[in-house]
């Protein structure tokens, strides 16, 4: 039988519950396991897919074309196993499925009520993963804190499921603060005490309590925990603040959190461990033998999280090199072409990232021109290939009005044009070309080099494409498309021979990389950076 194991938040929101269950997910796989995990979102948005990165940061696009919450990302970089749409679902996906059985007449005239009709939805949701048989536990992850109101349906979900599979089967871990009282040097656990109660209240005992903490956790607090709460000592957990997320998967190691929870769940015939691959990623990211700056120029780098994936992938990219990555994040709103050299000119790199809108794009613009032109490695992804051809257009092709249809509809020179299947689209959520497509390479292209192979998958999400009736036009001026769908023939790659590393690409290949398998396009840039600044 599947083992599910639930992970809860208290006191505060952003404790990192999914850096805490993909680090467990880790664990366990690294034990024989199969594991995933999956997040349910306590909002009423059907996805993510339509919220501002300033909001709730990035929208990860899995495989099968879901636009989910960003700790999909965490669980895939961390599990190395790719998650589809079944791995998130949001209230307003509940409310939906519910709102459209009633009016199918699926309940056969009965109330409508939050219990049991959205509760049983809510179960049927978290036990759907395991109904394939493909997996030996699952990890769900509550959005929220407890005592949210939004939240409160799916702890009532959750409080049932423990009833009807069993403790053994099934075992809930509640992620809370510890405090730090700088003034009188003491860690305080009584937001801790509060949130359990609120837990408790709800009728759900924790089995695993882990504590955030700037401090280590003296053996006296976690007996006070243990005492208040209900539970062994042995089963409160310390999660010290790490220097990487990468670190807490072997901070919870010597915490025996793996060992505690195999023991719960009945899983004791599970008893080596193997994360000497892991440890080799962190020797590798700690021991860095060189350094590299990359701009990261985009609309939204007040945010981190709105570039989470791209960050992370700069991260394994630079393990695979032995090289520190430093990011500098860069607004293009700030950038002209009076300024462009002085704040480009100390980089190695400069990586342009994706986004949506007119706004800030003619800096994109700028600091694609100064990196074509000063032989500066440059990284375009989605947007950012898309000015990279509107750069080349202006520039190179001379067609000085050149712009994308997104940005100036009637533009004489529409480079960059909706696609013919987006025109009659008037929804914007889930309606944009999402997921895994196919993309073949020039045989004698430089993609194709890095990648190694002729023929790949990756991850779209746009609505414009690259204009065909241009192609010739810009092969001949010297910008090839180093990779095509195909089916339809939509330009995927734009690159420059004649440069050291002038490479766009409409998808996102941010979103394929992981620990142990870093994207081959962020190794190579890295490279071509390092060989910059040599």
């Amino acid at each position: 039988m599947t083992k599910h194991i639930f992970v809860t938040g208290g006191v505060v929101s952003s404790l990192g519950k999914g850096i805490i269950a993909s680090s467990l997910g880790k664990l366990l796989q690294a034990r024989g396991l199969r594991v995933t995990i999956q997040k349910f979102d306590p909002y009423l948005n059907v996805d993510p897919g339509t919220l501002n990165p300033y909001e709730h940061g990035e929208c990860y696009v899995t495989n099968d074309g879901a636009e989910t919450d960003l700790d999909l990302g965490h669980y895939e970089r961390f599990l190395n196993v790719p998650t589809s749409q079944a791995n998130n679902v949001t209230t307003g996906r509940i409310y939906l499925t519910v709102i459209e059985n009633e009016r199918r007449g699926d309940y056969l005239g009965k109330t409508v009520q939050v219990v049991p009709h959205i509760t049983d939805e809510i179960k049927r949701r978290i036990l759907l993963l395991g109904n394939s048989g493909s997996y030996d536990v699952i990890i769900t992850e509550l959005g929220g804190t407890v005592g949210d109101i939004e939240s409160l349906p799916y702890v009532e979900a959750v409080r049932q499921l423990r009833w009807e599979l069993g403790s053994t089967n099934c075992l809930v871990m509640h992620l809370t603060l510890l405090p730090y009282i700088s003034v009188a040097k003491e860690i305080k656990t009584k937001p801790t005490q509060h949130s359990v109660k609120e837990l408790l209240s709800y009728g759900i005992q924790p089995d695993i309590i882990i504590c955030r903490t700037e401090k280590p956790i003296a053996r006296d607090i976690r007996q006070k925990i243990a005492l208040f709460c209900n539970i062994e000592s042995s089963s409160v957990i310390e999660a010290i603040d790490a220097d990487t997320i990468y670190d807490v998967p072997l901070n919870l190691m010597k915490e025996n959190l793996d060992a505690i929870t195999l023991d719960k769940l009945r899983l004791t015939a599970y008893s080596k461990i193997d994360m000497n691959q892991w440890k080799t990623f962190l020797g590798k990211l700690k021991n860095s033998t060189s350094e590299v700056t990359i701009g990261l120029i985009g609309k939204y780098v007040e945010l981190q999280d709105a570039y989470k994936s791209i960050q992370e992938s700069f991260v394994h990219a630079g393990a695979a090199n032995e090289c520190k990555v430093k990011i500098e994040s860069i607004s293009s709103e700030t950038l002209t072409a009076e300024n462009v050299e002085r704040k480009l000119g100390h980089l190695n790199g400069i990586l342009v990232a994706p986004g949506f809108g007119s706004r800030g794009v003619e800096g994109k613009i700028y600091a694609i021109q100064y990196a074509r032109e000063n032989q500066l490695p440059f990284f375009g992804i989605c947007l950012g290939m898309q000015c990279a051809v509107i750069e080349f257009a202006r520039n190179v092709l001379n067609l000085t009005q050149a712009n994308s249809t997104e940005m100036e509809e009637n533009t004489p020179h529409p480079v960059i044009a909706l696609m013919e299947d987006q025109k009659s689209v008037t929804k914007k959520g889930g309606t944009m070309r999402l997921g895994a497509y196919e993309c073949a390479l020039k045989p004698d292209s430089k993609t194709k080099k890095i990648y190694g192979k002729a023929t790949i998958f990756e991850r779209h999400r746009h609505r414009y494409e690259f204009n065909n009736h241009y192609l010739q036009d810009y092969e001949t001026a010297g910008m090839v498309a180093g990779g095509i769908n195909p089916q339809n023939g939509l330009v995927e790659i734009m690159e420059l021979p004649s440069h050291p590393w002038f490479i766009g690409t409409q998808f996102h290949p941010e979103l394929q990389s992981t620990v142990l398998q870093p994207h081959p396009l962020f190794v190579d840039f890295i490279k071509a950076a390092m060989l910059h600044k040599a």
